[in-house]
């Protein structure tokens, strides 16, 4: 598996140089094509989240490719395809992000609409469609109450329709609409990540229907956004199994703002998130949960080549036990209170080395465990503190 994985990585980064080589020849041909290439390395103290032993790890990988073709003035075809290696936060290996077709629909001064068909991007909450490429996040690690890595490939798209239409209004201002439905595929190391290593059957994506609105008013350098999901997975079980067949429903509702000056910027996002799980365990049992979490976070920009991040996050997996105290009563001690939330604060920085050129460096100080890996049966006996830190430095180069 990790020779396969290497070879993965080598295969894309020959890819990234070649095509990067030939992009010059590429355009005359209505081709765009760009890629990147970050390294990094982290250690997280406390917690598995980025390995089982706690040690600095080089498992911070992430190479990509990306390309468009312009078919005609209505029709483009797009792709990106990525290695990704971070630990226990996600499965190892390569992926294909999106690959769609954007048509185009009509396109005048106040308005235009655009309908993608394939695997597209999620455009509904304020990092989901810059998440997937290191250089565009505010950060390494995004704020893991709403952006949690353990979802990252079911959250970075889908399969399916997305539609979305653009009004300017002179008097209101700019107005974003999308829709989304569609459904991932779930692989069996994201089974384990998300439900756990026991889990011998396989998860499967049902349904996903999203919906938001972003609006910018006018002259303004804000801008708002409101955004909702549906969706539904199914869970079978192994012939050898230690879980039943199960249904997961998970439902949100977000909000966010960003202001963006010329120093400063300014974000938020808060969230409203259902939980839903019957079987599995026993074949008539149920959890219902209601989590909140939001973040607030502050970036200055120091110098030309120099960005400072602050960033403060709270998420509770149970509005109604916050505390995490009716968990640990429910479980009988077997899971502890500090699996029902997790807080993290964190300061950063950027650094522009040269033109294309980028080195990111960021620390957590977190009290919870709620966003580890696995979520559904949490691993007590490696995530045995309720505080922990984690740092993490990477190097990105892009084209």
């Amino acid at each position: 598996m990790l020779l396969k994985s290497v070879a993965s990585a080598k295969a894309l980064i020959w890819l990234c140089v070649a095509l990067a080589s030939t992009d010059a020849n590429a355009a005359e041909r209505d081709w765009q094509v760009h890629g990147f290439i970050a390294q990094g390395v982290a250690k997280s103290q406390g917690s598995d989240y980025v390995n089982d032993d706690g040690n600095t790890s080089l498992e911070l990988t992430e190479i990509g490719i990306n390309a468009s073709y312009q078919v005609n003035e209505q029709i483009r075809l797009a792709g990106q395809a990525v290695y990704l290696n971070a630990g226990n936060r996600l499965a190892e290996g390569a992926r294909i992000d999106y690959a769609l077709l954007d048509w185009s629909v009509f396109q005048t001064p106040q308005s235009q609409l655009n309908i993608y068909l394939g695997r597209y991007k999620n455009h509904h909450w304020l990092y989901s469609s810059t998440r997937d490429v290191p250089m565009t996040r505010p950060s390494i690690v995004l704020p893991q109450g709403i952006y949690f890595d353990g979802f990252r490939d079911i959250a970075v798209g889908g399969d399916g329709l997305a539609i979305a239409y653009k009004r300017n209004n002179e008097q209101w201002g700019e107005f974003d609409f999308n829709f989304s439905y569609g459904t991932s595929s779930i692989s069996d190391k994201q089974t384990e990540i998300i439900l756990s290593e026991l889990a011998m059957g396989r998860m499967s994506h049902e349904r996903d229907h999203q919906a938001s609105i972003f609006w910018q008013p006018q002259a303004s350098q804000w801008r708002f956004g409101i955004s909702a999901l549906d969706s539904e997975f199914a869970y079978n079980m192994g012939r050898t199994d230690n879980f039943l067949d199960a249904t997961i429903v998970l439902q949100r509702y977000l909000v966010n703002g960003r202001y963006e000056g010329e120093l400063w910027e300014f974000s938020g996002e808060a969230m409203q998130e259902r939980f839903l799980l019957e079987g599995f365990y026993t074949s008539d049992f149920q959890q219902d949960n209601i989590g909140q979490g939001f973040f607030l976070q502050a970036r200055y920009q120091l110098t030309n080549s120099t960005k400072l991040l602050a960033r403060f996050e709270r998420f509770y997996a149970n509005k109604d036990d916050r505390k995490g105290n009716n968990l640990m009563a429910t479980t009988h001690g077997q899971v502890p209170n500090y699996f029902g939330f997790q807080h993290d604060n964190v300061v950063g920085m950027s650094i522009q080395i040269a033109n294309h050129l980028e080195l990111q460096l960021e620390h957590h100080w977190v009290e919870g465990t709620a966003r580890l890996t696995p979520v559904v049966v949490p691993n007590t006996q490696i995530n045995d503190n309720k505080y922990w830190q984690l740092w993490a430095a990477q190097l990105m180069y892009w084209f």
